[in-house]
């Protein structure tokens, strides 16, 4: 495995770099599903893994979706609902609850789980007793093995000590603060106002709560950034000193995302900065002792990220990376991706068409993906570089019964000018990303994807940096 670039990354490599591409937490990539793919395909893949599982059992990923909001970030491009009315929770437990009963009916009671993610919107939108609710449901149904990642995002200002007395209690071991900028100014532009200090006292009542992982989510590009405010925040986070980091680039997409029609785009900084914002980032970060993990997310080497990522253990879903093996994914709740066998799928995008699904006894899938035996083969190779950042070309031979420099021979081709810039090193038997290739992973990966290879439109992607 590589390791990290002990260099600072230049920022005319980072600006050659500035481009949009896929975060490949699948491949294909999540705008490859069509609505050719039905619940009843879904049913089937559930079958179909029932039937493996009698042979050669393995956990699940658990993956729920709690849409409500109280109030409206106006960067936000997740799937939610603003709403002040908490009661609207009650029935989409119920049907949380239904869509459960369904996956039980084809799959049999009390299946391993080893990792469960909370997301939203904002789970902690939830009661204590909601939570609790849900979580009861979930173990009734499902075996949370000992050991596994059990994770939450949370909203710092919908949360107190006590309300993460109730997490623990309920066997949560990771949180995932959301903070984007500890800038006022930025805060209000955006419409998120959360004093540091409520984030570093929380903290605190976290740690002493034991929580094996704390992680801070940082967004830059945001509405009157610069690096200068920024390089305040990556020292207050320092300071703060989480187990991880994910620091996202924004991506104003106004037409696509309504909310973000609120933001001044006078007020964004131009690519320079946000180039330079990124590059100051890395360097703190570092400095700090953090190891850069791939795509964003920067860990302490004591943390279990760090230690997969050291050890050739790291795994990559549609929640990010992971320290848990491979597995399939249930997603539950509106607008959730799941992964089952060789099946991607995607919940209903509405509150009404999600429950009226339910309400009729049917999945509320209504798009997804059977992957090809071409998908498969690219997604082993694109999923190595990414976790890995290396390629063995004979376990692809062995795996796939392919010669690896005749099924990717434009695509070695197209690797010298990586190699050239210094990100890659290809031999006769693998390809290894270089250390300061791991930061530019993604443009590694976007070598080996033939579904962007035949569509140069990429303005939906975010930067891959």
């Amino acid at each position: 495995m590589s390791a990290v670039a002990a260099e600072p990354i230049s920022e005319d490599l980072l600006r050659r770099f500035d481009v949009s591409g896929p975060r490949y937490t699948s491949y294909p990539t999540a705008d490859r599903f069509g609505e050719g793919f039905s619940a009843q395909d879904y049913a089937a893949a559930l079958e179909l893994r029932k039937a493996a599982q009698s042979a050669a059992p393995s956990p699940l990923s658990l993956y729920v979706h709690v849409p409500f909001c109280e109030s409206l970030c106006y960067y936000c491009a997740c799937n939610k609902i603003i709403t002040k009315h908490h009661e609207r929770a009650v029935p989409y437990l119920g049907y949380l609850s239904r869509e459960v009963d369904l996956h039980i009916a084809r799959l049999g009671a009390g299946h391993a789980v080893s990792q469960l993610h909370l997301g939203g919107g904002s789970p902690t939108f939830l009661s204590d007793d909601e939570l609790r609710q849900l979580i009861l449901m979930l173990r009734r149904n499902f075996s949370l093995v000992p050991g596994g990642e059990y994770s939450i995002e949370v909203d710092p200002r919908t949360i107190d000590a006590h309300r993460l007395d109730t997490l623990a209690e309920l066997g949560f071991n990771r949180l995932s603060f959301g903070v984007q900028d500890f800038d006022p100014q930025v805060q209000q532009a955006v419409h998120r106002v959360q004093p540091a200090e409520q984030v570093f006292a929380l903290v605190a009542a976290a740690r002493e709560r034991r929580f094996d992982s704390i992680n801070v989510d940082l967004i830059y590009g945001l509405p009157k950034q610069n690096p200068q405010s920024f390089d305040r925040t990556l020292a207050q986070v320092v300071e703060l000193r989480p187990e991880r980091i994910a620091l996202y680039a924004y991506a104003h997409l106004p037409e696509r995302f309504k909310p973000q029609r609120r933001i001044d785009g006078t007020e964004i900084p131009a690519g320079p900065a946000k180039v330079a914002m990124l590059a100051r980032s890395m360097a703190a970060f570092i400095g700090a002792g953090y190891v850069y993990v791939g795509m964003d997310h920067f860990a302490l080497p004591t943390d279990a990220l760090a230690i997969a990522k050291r050890e050739g253990r790291l795994h990559r879903n549609f929640q990010g990376y992971s320290t848990q093996p491979d597995c399939d994914l249930i997603g539950l709740g509106v607008s959730s991706i799941g992964r089952i066998g060789s099946t991607y799928s995607q919940n209903a995008k509405t509150m009404e068409e999600y429950c009226e699904f339910l309400d009729q006894g049917q999945f509320p899938v209504v798009r997804g993906l059977s992957l090809t035996r071409d998908d498969l083969i690219r997604r082993s190779v694109i999923m190595a570089v990414m976790c890995q950042g290396s390629v063995i070309f004979k376990a692809v031979e062995k795996s796939y019964g392919i010669a690896f420099a005749d099924y990717f021979a434009s695509e070695l081709q197209a690797l010298d000018t990586l190699a050239d810039q210094g990100l890659v090193r290809v031999s006769d038997s693998d390809i290894q990303v270089t250390a300061t290739g791991w930061f530019f992973v993604r443009a590694v990966a976007m070598v080996f994807d033939k579904h962007l290879q035949g569509d140069r439109t990429r303005a939906r992607f975010s930067k891959i940096l």
